[in-house]
């Protein structure tokens, strides 16, 4: 356990920081959240590459453990317009951090043995976009009312251009379009330290 220390010590900041940034937009479609969140998945990658695929899932659970907590005491908050964190805000924020890390552990672990990049760019890439539909879907569809109806997420639905310039959709979809952007632009950027560090602490494997 001491050796991943460092690993669930980052994975849990990267949670709890990108559960306040959250709460503060940056622009019209995205939070500050947006940034620290992705960096999650390069927690995993590391160490996963240096340690292997049991210890890169004690991890991801670590983090799962702490998001929940974070959210439980996020619906304790009231804020202007209520909670700060709805029900199904936590239910798709656990829901979509477990599986799309679990997903990203997987995919690495089967392309390992393949150039350095490539096992830490696709399941980055998979796993981000499997994290943003869970999410946001859960969170703001309204196909899934039933989860919370109490909870209104009318606003989330109010049909608008894409991303303010393209075909009409819900405007949760552009919030979602935003976000997986982020990641992905996140997703190539973030090969960089990764390759730095898996050097620093395993040269053997990088």
């Amino acid at each position: 356990m001491t050796r991943i220390l460092p690993g669930v010590i980052a994975m849990a900041a990267i949670v709890v920081a990108s559960n306040i940034l959250v709460q503060h937009l940056f622009g019209q479609w995205l939070t500050w959240g947006a940034f620290t969140y992705p960096f999650a998945f390069l927690v995993t990658d590391v160490m996963n590459r240096v340690y292997g695929v049991k210890a890169a899932r004690k991890v991801v659970f670590a983090g799962f453990v702490v998001g929940v907590i974070c959210s439980l005491i996020g619906t304790q908050i009231m804020g202007e317009f209520g909670p700060l964190v709805t029900w199904r805000i936590a239910i798709g924020s656990g829901i979509a951090f477990l599986t799309a890390q679990m997903m990203d552990v997987a995919i690495f672990d089967r392309l390992r043995r393949g150039a350095w990049w490539r096992a830490p760019l696709a399941s980055t890439l998979v796993g981000s976009s499997l994290d943003t539909a869970l999410f946001f879907t859960i969170a703001f569809s309204s196909q899934l009312v039933f989860l919370e109806p109490a909870n209104d997420v009318s606003w989330a639905n109010e049909v608008l251009p894409l991303l303010g310039v393209g075909p009409q959709v819900p405007l949760w979809v552009s919030l979602a379009l935003a976000d997986w952007m982020v990641k992905l632009s996140l997703a190539l950027i973030a090969l960089v330290p990764f390759r730095a560090i898996v050097t620093k602490l395993s040269p053997d494997v990088a």
